[in-house]
């Protein structure tokens, strides 16, 4: 028994010194880089120098009072020198998983100072030394056996929770290789800027202080960046992600506890999704992602939660600090419930307000040097609902479907432009069947989308449908090249699980626009495939035939741990009659490579 207390002081003794370590290497890093040295530098410019110095600041602070914590509880003198050699050999085992721990964050960090200079590394080094110190990992026991009997497993917690779960830290670090060729404009003899490959890595770091259970504090810092692409590096200029430096993602209060009571308020920068994210969304797939400034208002019982929302989408700006539009204001209300006990049922309204219009970067080409553009001014309401299976309850038989309609004006750039009044519709169904008893759980499933297209561009009326703010990658193709405006989809989806952690898919999509004399709209839901043939007619007047091609999509993830993902897909597309009648009709391809770490 002696022994073994010996042998657990030992391992928290060699858990604290690998956390001062990591300590030790934030502060060097902090004050080798310096705050003036980094913003100066153009290859990793430090836009968020209060926020990050802050978050560095309260590792510091957390971690050394959750060793005067444990100090209080377990004090660490070990009695005699005989007695720690006595017990080294079960020390070492103790020690391994945590070595081993050490050297996974210690490639990780040296890959960041590389590829970020100091700045990425410095947080990072910061979080791990919290990481260390109250990892439950290396506990009392471990590596050796106990000799008293072992007490009843504990709840998992996150391996960068502490204080009682009272401060929590979250890390994701995710790296994907892209190739395209002909994505953008279907013509081979033109090497296009996107006919490249290029590597988005991204890099977020955010802490949730909680200080009592209805009481929450949470902060996000993100960095993202495109490199070896011969793109414009400006978020969205031609399709880039592009780079956008350490900045703010997410701040917010949360006031409320949902297990207690039933209302919750949440005020800041945050994420805001619903449904299926077919119109509000964060829109995972992309490197920069979306958040919006919001205040939020949740009301939630046993069988249906309702929310109500004011916000104002958060813009991507190159070399700034990234802020909202003031003259681009979202609301809405949305509900859901589960009283109908096969499914899941919700009903929503959203209204959109938007006064100004920054310039449309497809068809007229202009760059917008700040970066992102969320569209011309427009001024409408959609209301929809939404249906989705409850697992299991109809056996092997899974379904959902939404249904919108909109209602307002559409301007062709400013309120002070053209007006159209917007009257437009979207419905979106998918049915699947799983073969439970086979190996690999195959599952079938037809799906069909559908958005209405304006069918005449000049007589006052658009029935063209507005996507709003959409997570739009997958649902109409991994290629993105479509989003839920002016479209007919019909896909048939294939999927598999062929060992544990495992999963494989594959698509088949056949693309229609549902009116040709509007355009084809992007994975945005704003930006055009093209506006005019090469003789220079308006695509919309020509009379092209609606048939834009077919797309087949292979997908491939494996879950190595719980906390890495790896995933890989190729994509071809098959050019149609759409294209051949409005100019270059070449087939494109696009295949990627992506790995998730997450914490």
């Amino acid at each position: 028994m002696r022994l073994h207390t010996t042998q657990s002081r030992t391992a928290i003794t060699a858990r604290w010194a690998l956390g001062a370590t990591f300590m030790l290497q934030a502060a060097s890093l902090l004050a080798s880089n310096g705050v003036e040295t980094a913003a100066q530098s153009s290859a990793a410019p430090f836009q968020s120098a209060p926020l990050l110095l802050a978050m560095v600041a309260s590792a510091f602070g957390a971690s050394f009072a959750y060793i005067l914590y444990e100090l209080r509880k377990a004090p660490l003198g070990i009695e005699t020198a005989g007695r720690f050699f006595v017990c080294q050999q079960r020390t070492r085992q103790a020690a391994r998983p945590l070595r081993r721990r050490a050297l996974v964050y210690w490639s990780l960090l040296r890959r960041l100072h590389s590829q970020y200079s100091r700045t990425a590394a410095t947080t990072a080094s910061a979080a791990v030394a919290t990481l260390l110190l109250h990892t439950g990992s290396v506990q009392a026991g471990d590596g050796g056996k106990p000799a008293v009997q072992k007490a009843p497993k504990e709840a998992e917690t996150s391996l960068l929770t502490f204080a009682d779960g009272r401060v929590i830290f979250d890390v994701e670090e995710r790296v994907r290789f892209e190739w395209r060729e002909n994505t953008r404009d279907f013509d081979s003899s033109i090497n296009d800027d996107n006919d490249d490959a290029w590597l988005l890595n991204r890099f977020r770091l955010g802490v949730a202080i909680k200080p009592v259970s209805w009481l929450k504090l949470y902060a996000q810092t993100q960095d993202a960046r495109e490199g070896f692409s011969d793109r414009a590096n400006i978020p969205g200029v031609r399709g880039a992600e592009g780079t956008d430096a350490f900045d703010l993602r997410q701040a917010y209060i949360a006031i409320g506890d949902l297990k207690r009571a039933p209302v919750q308020f949440t005020l800041g920068r945050q994420i805001l999704g619903y449904g299926d994210n077919r119109l509000v969304g964060d829109s995972k797939w992309g490197n920069l992602g979306r958040t919006f400034d919001a205040a939020r208002l949740r009301y939630e019982t046993k069988q249906f939660w309702t929310e109500a929302f004011i916000s104002r989408p958060v813009q991507i700006k190159r070399g700034e600090f990234n802020d909202s539009d003031a003259d681009d204001n979202f609301a809405g209300l949305y509900f859901s419930t589960t009283m109908v006990p096969f499914q899941t049922t919700d009903a929503y309204v959203f209204y959109r307000n938007k006064d100004d219009n920054q310039p449309d970067l497809d068809p007229t080409n202009r760059v917008d040097p700040q970066g992102t553009w969320n569209g011309p001014a427009a001024d409408f309401v959609a209301v929809g609902a939404r249906v989705k299976s409850t697992p299991d309850k109809l056996g092997n038989w899974d379904y959902t479907g939404e249904f919108a309609i909109e209602s307002g004006d559409v301007y062709q750039t400013d309120k002070n432009s053209a007006r159209q009044n917007l009257l437009a519709f979207a419905t979106h169904t998918n049915a699947g069947y799983t073969l439970k008893d086979l190996p690999w759980m195959p599952r079938v499933a037809l799906e069909y989308n559908y958005a209405t297209g304006d069918n005449d561009p000049f007589d006052g009326d658009s029935h063209s449908f507005q996507n709003l703010f959409p997570s739009n990658h997958e649902k109409y193709g991994f290629m993105d090249e479509f989003s839920w405006r002016n479209l007919h989809d019909i896909r048939v989806q294939t999927t598999a699980k062929p060992a544990k952690g495992w999963e494989v898919g594959l698509d088949y999509h056949a693309f229609f626009l549902a009116d040709t004399h509007d355009y084809w709209y992007r994975s945005n839901g704003f930006s055009t495939l093209r506006t005019r043939t090469p003789d220079g007619l308006d695509v919309r007047t020509i009379g092209a035939r609606p048939f834009a091609g077919h797309e087949v999509d292979f997908t491939v993830g494996y879950e190595w741990r719980k906390n890495v993902k790896l995933q890989a897909g190729y994509s071809h597309f098959f050019a149609g009659d759409y294209l051949r009648d409005t100019g270059p009709a070449d087939d494109a391809d696009f295949g990627y490579i992506m790995a998730t770490i997450s914490y």
